[in-house]
């Protein structure tokens, strides 16, 4: 049961004390966020469009880049909102919905990256059933279970985070509400469910993780013999840097939640958060889609369009 006497809210911790040091942050955040929201906006626009991209892969991409603008707007407005006006208070309530919705969207990443690795699985090691195993409806069950584990993962884990009771100063050391911060801020032991809970999310990630390496290892045991180099080198430029984001993305995020929360927020703290809750929106366009011929393809002929129509 959610605790609802804790509802006076709570403090995020700015980026630095220094208010113009905070501003260049705030900033550099500003960017980031704009650059994501642009990639992903892009992505979603140009595959619901271009029926050249009406497939399973694009069709994946599109709800990855959808997962991807969740994702980031769920934390990323706020903090700079609150660096520009230099204010970290946060109500009770908006905590428990950050939270949740961090947590969906976290999760439901997790789930699309383990799904996307199975279609690249299928795409390569039995391209001649491809298009049976990958129908329509495989594709839709797919999604619709990346988002039933996704609200799974986020009912569990605020019901079990907001059940505790917090005292003290509530100062949170980060720059949204970051369950392990909030877990300093027990006043006894009750945490111990919220500890079952998030070793129960660790170890699906885990279990997915262990899913998008076997689908990988046999990925590249087939494409090793591809005879024609070319073939190869373009197999290998899609499958290694989505198997970066994805290490970099559970690794981050598995040692930000197992490692002992510090008296005090480090540059650590922060670098490790913003690579797993910044980077990965970023980087998913440019790795799944801007580095894909047909995607670059599909968005010259949508920019060369616009500006046809901009002309008449």
């Amino acid at each position: 049961m959610i605790n609802l006497t804790s509802n006076s809210g709570f403090l995020l911790m700015s980026f630095s004390i220094n208010p113009e040091v905070e501003g260049l942050y705030a900033s550099l955040f500003l960017v980031l966020y704009l650059v994501a929201l642009t990639g992903n906006i892009l992505i979603i626009v140009t595959t619901s469009v271009d029926h050249n991209l009406y497939s399973p892969m694009y069709f994946f991409l599109k709800h990855l880049s959808c997962l991807d603008l969740c994702y980031v707007s769920v934390t990323v407005p706020r903090s700079i909102f609150n660096s520009f006006l230099h204010s970290g208070s946060i109500s009770f309530w908006e905590c428990i919905l950050q939270c949740f919705a961090f947590t969906v969207c976290g999760s439901a990443e997790m789930a699309m990256l383990t799904v996307m690795s199975y279609d690249r699985y299928v795409a390569i090691c039995f391209p001649l059933h491809y298009e049976i195993i990958m129908d329509v409806h495989t594709c839709v069950y797919g999604i619709l279970a990346v988002w039933i584990s996704g609200l799974i993962a986020g009912v569990m884990h605020t019901a079990a985070t907001f059940s505790i009771h917090f005292c003290g100063p509530k100062v949170i050391h980060q720059f949204f509400c970051d369950v392990p911060q909030l877990l300093k801020l027990s006043c006894s032991n009750d945490y111990i469910s919220e500890l079952g809970v998030t070793a129960f999310l660790v170890l699906a990630s885990f279990v997915c993780f262990i899913f998008i390496g076997f689908s990988y290892t046999n990925i590249f045991s087939t494409v090793l013999r591809i005879p024609s180099v070319e073939g190869r080198a373009k197999a290998f430029s899609t499958c290694l840097p989505h198997l970066c984001v994805v290490t970099l993305f559970i690794s981050t995020g598995v040692f930000e939640f197992l490692k002992p929360p510090s008296d005090s927020p480090t540059v650590l703290d922060f670098l490790l958060t913003v690579l797993y809750t910044v980077v990965p929106p970023i980087l998913n366009p440019m790795i799944y889609s801007l580095r894909n011929e047909a995607m670059k393809t599909a968005l010259r002929n949508a920019f060369k369009k616009r500006k046809i129509f901009l002309v008449f």
